[in-house]
């Protein structure tokens, strides 16, 4: 009960089914590579194949402010081809933007921009004449006939449903099940109030029809401890059983609760009760998932899950001999670009072998360019450091003795009762043991302070001069 099918910072989820089993993605907002994609067999265990917009053709390296950027992606397998429509909010006027594959693991085509299409949160769906629809969140759900492939609107844009009166009707998906078409969506805002709404009709164009028992899934005014639960998406297994992903979080702490690994991945089954669809969100027995790992960046490429929120992964950091070369390339902020991996867990550690040349060398959790701590090295100290909003300070130094080796070294941890969501333990590795430099509250990190739809991040970033990262552990501690 409450363990995600992909934890961590990975919200607003797509499935389809292909031959091969079910295909998922993600939206990524400023992060790039954009829309993380993943393969499953079975629904519950999910592997990371790549991303759908990893190339500067497709989207711009650091072209995004904190929270804008890719938005909720819509993936459908259709004619022997993937097509995954979405929005980059960041250059909203040029509408939203088409890709496709014949490998969800790559490569995605350069993108067409549907002009004309303005909003959030596309869906593409196509009737049985083959006529093709985008269906997207613009005060309330409108929807166009397009031709997607020369990315055209064919008609003016209509209203298509505006939800059942509560606030931020948006996530429409289009599914077609025994003679009808249902539109779900996600209705109340991503937070506490956040819902799934269906509404139905025999025709792809409308008019629909509410659910009788809208909303059919939400944790409002619950102390399950899974929260925010929506924003769903819908798929036919093979067997001609259905099942739906949907996002939420798991907040902990004092009240209000804080969340802080971002909207996660979960999973139901679904029954469809007199023409409805009903969510079981317990069917699914998800074991909780060992996300360890150590990168020693061996080979000649990054792996997909490395991201960075102010540039291109390949722009800062460069695998060759003896670990990763990090640079501090300026990126859009005109701060040195940080090369990332999303935290998975509710309690976890991560160490950072360096080798520092001329600079300094950072080891950092973050939510936004205002919300981060972390643990720098260089010119013989190790310096603890926090930014919380407009205010920057040093926590605490420790003096390193120039030959040593040490690793930097940050963890997520039980908080005492009624206190955070957990703390931020920040320190160093030496020969000699584990350093302890400063302890955080694990609030001032959370969506709830900083504000806005990502999660925490675990990353390096080189401060004045490169330096060479030999390896990078992170593991699921509990």
């Amino acid at each position: 009960m409450g363990n995600p099918v992909i934890a961590g910072f990975f919200p607003d989820p797509t499935v389809c089914a292909a031959d091969d089993g079910y295909y998922l993605a993600c939206s990524s907002f400023e992060y790039f590579p954009g829309v993380p994609v993943f393969h499953s067999t079975d629904l519950t265990t999910w592997r990371q194949i790549g991303n759908a917009l990893d190339r500067p053709s497709q989207l711009t390296p650091g072209g995004a402010a904190d929270n804008q950027g890719v938005y909720a992606p819509t993936l459908r397998h259709h004619d022997g081809r993937f097509w995954l429509v979405t929005t980059n909010v960041s250059e909203a006027a040029r509408g939203h933007l088409l890709v496709t594959a014949d490998d969800p693991a790559g490569p995605w085509s350069d993108p067409l921009h549907i002009t004309g299409s303005s909003g959030i949160d596309p869906d593409i769906a196509w009737d049985a004449t083959g006529s093709c629809y985008l269906t997207w969140s613009d005060a309330g759900i409108r929807q166009a006939c397009i031709d997607p492939v020369a990315g055209r609107l064919l008609e003016e844009p209509r209203p298509l449903w505006s939800g059942t009166g509560l606030a931020y009707p948006e996530a429409p998906h289009l599914h077609h099940h025994d003679g009808w078409w249902y539109l779900v969506i996600a209705e109340g805002g991503t937070e506490r109030g956040h819902c799934v709404a269906a509404a139905r009709s025999r025709s792809i164009t409308g008019p629909f029809t509410g659910a009788p028992g809208n909303p059919l899934l939400t944790r409002r005014g619950t102390t399950h401890p899974v929260q925010n639960t929506g924003h769903a998406d819908l798929v036919r297994t093979p067997d001609g059983e259905w099942a739906a992903v949907y996002l939420g979080v798991r907040p902990r702490g004092t009240t209000p609760k804080f969340h802080v690994n971002g909207r996660e991945v979960f999973l139901a089954g679904l029954d469809w009760v007199d023409g409805w669809p009903v969510f079981d969100t317990e069917r699914h027995a998800v074991p909780a998932a060992d996300h360890s790992f150590t990168d020693t960046f061996d080979g000649d490429r990054l792996d997909p899950m490395w991201i960075s929120p102010n540039s291109a992964p390949d722009r800062i950091a460069k695998p060759g001999p003896g670990g990763l070369g990090v640079d501090p390339a300026p990126a859009r902020d005109r701060e040195p670009g940080i090369l990332a991996v999303r935290a998975r867990d509710l309690a976890w550690t991560v160490s950072a072998r360096v080798r520092p040349g001329g600079g300094r060398a950072r080891l950092l959790v973050r939510v936004d360019d205002t919300h981060w701590c972390g643990v720098e090295l260089g010119d013989g100290l190790a310096v603890a450091l926090a930014e919380i909003g407009p205010l920057g300070t040093t926590l605490a130094t420790l003096p390193v003795r120039p030959s040593e080796a040490v690793e930097l070294v940050v963890r997520a941890r039980a908080a005492p009762a009624h206190r955070g969501p957990d703390e931020l333990w920040l320190g160093i590795r030496t020969s000699v043991g584990e350093h302890e430099m400063a302890v955080l509250d694990g609030r001032y990190l959370s969506t709830e302070v900083a504000g806005g739809f990502t999660g925490r991040v675990i990353g390096v970033q080189a401060r004045q001069a490169p330096f060479v990262l030999e390896r990078f552990t992170y593991r699921t501690d509990g």
